[in-house]
């Protein structure tokens, strides 16, 4: 193949001076094509990418088809991801039209809203893009409403689409009343005869589900088959059967299932931070009952491979960790000899930890987390007392400043930013672990009480996924624990989720969102023997399951 240079000089760059006429491009395109050919430099604009990567494409120049492609990936957008994906129908460019395609799926119910690109899909490709399992909606009203959306943007030619378009949602998944009230009772829905059938099958799978449970063969039904999840959420580590253990453990929130996808080789901790940026999960300080770490390991879920970073400046067992502007802080703990106050940060792009000012008191078995660009660290033990303090820290000025205390002594607390406030739950109080939880507003400067957990509970797992707060195992005063549940701040209450495999306390969890591989921490879609239905199940007063 010939260099771009070459495509210009080879028997081209002779003493007799002729015009040649290539169609289809530009002289603006053909002039930068052209210094590409001896500069190896092109300027991309949003102006002139899309004919640039046509000319190039044209001329087989990959260097600019590829820096094309680049730049239109760092250009994606709800408004215009449609467009991108379909200009690369006419152009080799699988890379970008995967990123597309993804993104389209990723972000379906923000894009529905504002895209001008939507409402002229064909219906084939509408269809294609709802029948998905990547395609990320937390309930299937939002992919209904869609479809009704598109159908009023040209209602006379689209209206008889909806007997292609109903069957690609996940009715069974639905609210019953919602379905009830505004899927069957639809004008466009009854108005066609080839729906009928699909809503008599789907009220048959909302009772089957309600009365016999789930069963293998809802995964195979389009009705019940649940989305893949668009995050995961890792339960790492932890203290199990008397000894720490290197469980690792992936919850499916759209299926309610923990997938074990524990790698033997690496060594059991507890006690320790975990914390995910930038596409790498990282593992932070901890204990394995002999030793008190400062390391901090770094795993990448998409190659499934661990590695040693740089270790903090302090061992540092029953730590804080939480992440903020692309810094990993790790505060407090306790290093084996006394507890501590001191504080620091972690940027990935140096490998370097810095320490930071330190806190007003002592903290280890605290909990940490962010919100509007401060960190908050709640509770702890001094050595020698339950904390019932929290404070803040302001990254701009390098300053900790006390905030009202909190309603209780928590040591053992998990501590998490959900919607506006931070969450402080469970706990030891030096007396007993705990089933109560109480909310911080920054605004008030006020704590108020929640609703107490099914369980009581401390050093558990906490994370916040798809809109909902999930507490993990934990100690709950006589055994390490396996349960799981979760708390609603709209309904403000809490729900039973599926059980860990493993009973452990001291574990760490993390959440990591758009993995390209997640079918591989998900609940496997092609042999299922459970499902998580958020509303049909809720109706059978046996079963506790998550919220609506």
């Amino acid at each position: 193949m010939w260099s771009s240079k070459a495509l210009f000089t080879s028997g081209w760059n002779n003493t007799e001076k002729k015009v040649y006429n290539i169609p289809g491009i530009s002289p603006d395109m053909m002039k930068l094509i052209i210094e590409y050919a001896y500069t190896r430099t092109v300027p991309i604009t949003p102006d002139n990418v899309e004919k640039l990567l046509a000319a190039a494409d044209q001329f087989n120049i990959m260097g600019i088809v590829r820096g094309c492609c680049e730049f239109l990936k760092s250009e994606l957008c709800l408004d215009n991801c449609i467009g991108i994906c379909k200009f690369t129908d006419y152009y080799y460019c699988p890379e970008l039209r995967q990123k597309a395609y993804m993104f389209i799926l990723h972000n379906f119910e923000e894009m529905v809203k504002v895209s001008a690109e939507f409402l002229e899909l064909s219906v084939t490709e509408l269809k294609d893009i709802i029948e998905k399992d990547e395609l990320n909606v937390k309930q299937e009203d939002a992919v209904f409403e869609a479809i009704l959306k598109w159908i009023s943007h040209d209602p006379q030619n689209r209206k008889q689409h909806i007997s292609v378009l109903l069957p690609k949602v996940r009715l069974a998944l639905m609210h019953a009343e919602y379905f009830m009230n505004n899927v069957k009772m639809n004008d466009y829905v009854k108005d066609s005869e080839e729906c009928k059938p699909v809503i008599i099958n789907a009220l048959k799978a909302m009772y089957d589900l309600n009365m016999n449970g789930p069963s293998n063969s809802d995964f195979t039904n389009p009705l019940t088959r649940p989305r893949l999840p668009y995050a995961i959420l890792f339960a790492i580590g932890g203290w199990s059967g008397g000894s720490p253990t290197n469980a690792i453990e992936a919850y499916d929130a759209r299926a309610d299932r923990w997938v074990n996808v524990t790698c033997e080789e690496e060594s059991p901790r507890a006690y320790h931070g975990a914390a995910y940026l930038k596409g790498y999960v990282y593992i932070i300080g901890g204990f394995d009952s002999v030793d008190y770490f400062n390391s901090v390991k770094r795993f990448d879920p998409v190659k499934k491979t661990w590695h040693q970073v740089a270790p903090m400046h302090s061992r540092r067992c029953y730590v804080s960790v939480t992440v903020l502007s692309n810094f990993i802080y790790a505060m407090g703990g306790f290093d084996g000899y006394v507890r501590l106050n001191t504080a620091e940060r972690y940027e990935p792009e140096t490998n370097q930890w810095t320490l930071i000012a330190p806190m007003h008191e002592q903290r280890s078995d605290a909990s940490a987390t962010t919100l509007y660009g401060k960190v908050y660290i709640c509770g702890g033990f001094n050595g020698n007392e339950c904390l019932f303090t929290a404070e803040v820290y302001n990254t701009e000025s390098n300053q900790w400043t006390v905030i009202a205390p909190m309603r209780s002594r928590r040591s053992g607390i998990g501590v998490i930013a959900y919607g506006e406030h931070v969450y402080a739950v469970g706990g030891f109080d030096g007396a007993n672990r705990l089933r109560s939880a109480e909310a911080y507003s920054p605004v008030a400067n006020t704590w108020r009480t929640i609703p107490t957990m099914f369980n009581p509970r401390s050093n558990f797992g906490i994370e916040v996924v798809d809109d909902l707060l999930f507490v993990v195992g934990g100690f709950n005063g006589f055994t390490t624990t396996f349960n799981v549940e979760c708390y609603d701040e709209k309904t403000d209450e809490w729900y039973d989720a599926h059980d860990m495999s493993i009973y452990r306390s001291a574990l760490s969890c993390c959440v990591v969102p758009g993995l390209a591989n997640v079918g591989e921490y998900a609940a496997r879609r092609d042999n299922f023997t459970g499902l998580a239905l958020r509303d049909e199940v809720k109706y059978s007063a046996s079963t506790s399951t998550l919220p609506v």
